[in-house]
Parts: C-alpha cells; sequence; structure tokens
C-alpha cells in the first residue's frame, strides 16, 4: 500500500475565534481546565495531518453531502472540515452545548 505524504491543516480565522472564545468561557470557571481543552483540540486538529478520511461526512439537510466531514472531540465540540487536494480546512469550532442557529441560516 502506498503512504500518503501528510495533509497540510489550515484552521480558518473563524475557527481560531470561535476556540478562543470557547477557552475564555471555560477560564471563567477553571484556567486549568481550560487550558487542558485548548491543547485537546488542538493536538486533535492537528492530528488530522494524517488520514483526516477517517472521520464520517457531517450529513444535515443545510450543508452540500460529501461536503464537511465531522469530527467529535471531548463529548462537547465539534470539528466540521472539509478535504481539498492535500489540505484539511478546518472551518468551524463548535461547542455542541451553545445554540447554533445562525450556522444554518
Amino acid at each position: 500500500m502506498e503512504k500518503k505524504p501528510p495533509y497540510k491543516v489550515i484552521v480558518s480565522d473563524r475557527a481560531r475565534q470561535m476556540l478562543a472564545g470557547h477557552v475564555r468561557f471555560l477560564a471563567q470557571k477553571s484556567p486549568t481546565a481550560a487550558r487542558k481543552t485548548k491543547n485537546d483540540l488542538m493536538d486533535t486538529i492537528r492530528s488530522l495531518h494524517q488520514m483526516p478520511e477517517r472521520f464520517p461526512f457531517l450529513e444535515a439537510e443545510f450543508i452540500p453531502p460529501n461536503k464537511y466531514h465531522k469530527m467529535f472531540i471531548e463529548k462537547w465540540y465539534l470539528i466540521p472540515y472539509q478535504i481539498k487536494d492535500q489540505t484539511v480546512h478546518v472551518d468551524y469550532i463548535v461547542d455542541c452545548r451553545q445554540d447554533y442557529g445562525w450556522l444554518i441560516r
């Protein structure tokens, strides 16, 4: 089996801002938990450089089929991302405990 070169992982500014918001919110309760969550999320996102196809497609009525893959992290976080050529694009980091109705508009 031919080994594919690693994928490049790009986290959008929007996703970075979303992550910062989640971490700020957590830090109000526990700076230690906030730091751990941020590190865990970033490590898991970076792991997409190998086999990003391992996660299933996100199936929802408002999203084109087979466009975004979905990765769940630590029960609460949904990371939708797309693969184009050898690049993984992380567009959002969603905390599923919050209301994301805006995402479907």
